[in-house]
């Protein structure tokens, strides 16, 4: 005889993952829409078609929640390998720049800024995160690309990594400047221009001319 709470299929992990998903849509939108300062749990629930215990069983604070959601932006990062420090470099930040372009990501990030600079531990958990990920991909690319010969030995990551992100959040929080593909590549070839090696110093000639004699 088939037991029947084997043969009976099991539902409660999928409606869970719905679940999930759909608290982490409702942050997202609602830190858009009002800023991370004015998100309330009662609104994420009512917007998610959850009860307020099904959200605090998943994040134990506000906090979680909001860190949660910025990292479901970005996806697991792959790093790229193409063989060419350049191709790397552009093709993890046309990533980027697709994440900034979306509506929903564009309207959270000044708010999260703002909240960063006023919460220590939510800016911790964020730069731990969403940020640490990213940095972590572009910088595997960085040391390659140090290995090839592409750039400097004595390369600056830290400068570098800032160089490479600034601009897009500087279009994203101040300027409202298009994040494009112009932008990107601008951005990688001030990478690639500004920290390539030194050259090497000219190899003196095999036959140099011999001093006439007075």
């Amino acid at each position: 005889m088939t037991d029947e709470a084997t043969a009976r299929p099991r539902l409660g992990r999928p409606r869970d993952e719905r679940a999930g998903r759909a608290i982490l849509a409702a942050a997202l939108e609602l830190m858009a829409e009002h800023g991370v300062r004015d998100l309330r749990m009662d609104d994420v629930a009512e917007r998610a078609g959850v009860g307020k215990a099904t959200i605090y069983r998943r994040y134990r604070s506000k906090d979680d929640l909001v860190t949660a959601a910025v990292a479901g932006l970005v996806s697991e990062i792959t790093i790229p390998d193409t063989g060419s420090t350049r191709a790397d470099l552009l093709a993890l930040m046309r990533r980027a720049a697709e994440v900034y372009r979306g509506s929903v990501e564009a309207g959270v990030m000044p708010g999260l800024v703002d909240a960063m600079s006023r919460d220590d531990e939510l800016a911790r958990s964020v730069r731990e995160g969403f940020l640490a990920g990213r940095r972590a991909a572009l910088r595997a690319v960085l040391e390659r690309g140090i290995e090839r010969g592409d750039l400097r030995a004595d390369l600056d990551l830290e400068l570098a990594l800032d160089v490479l992100g600034g601009p897009l959040f500087y279009r994203l929080l101040v300027t409202g400047g298009p994040i494009d593909k112009r932008l990107v590549d601008g951005v990688v070839e001030l990478i690639l221009r500004g920290f390539a090696p030194a050259e090497p110093a000219r190899k003196k000639s095999p036959n140099p001319k011999r001093e006439v004699a007075r």
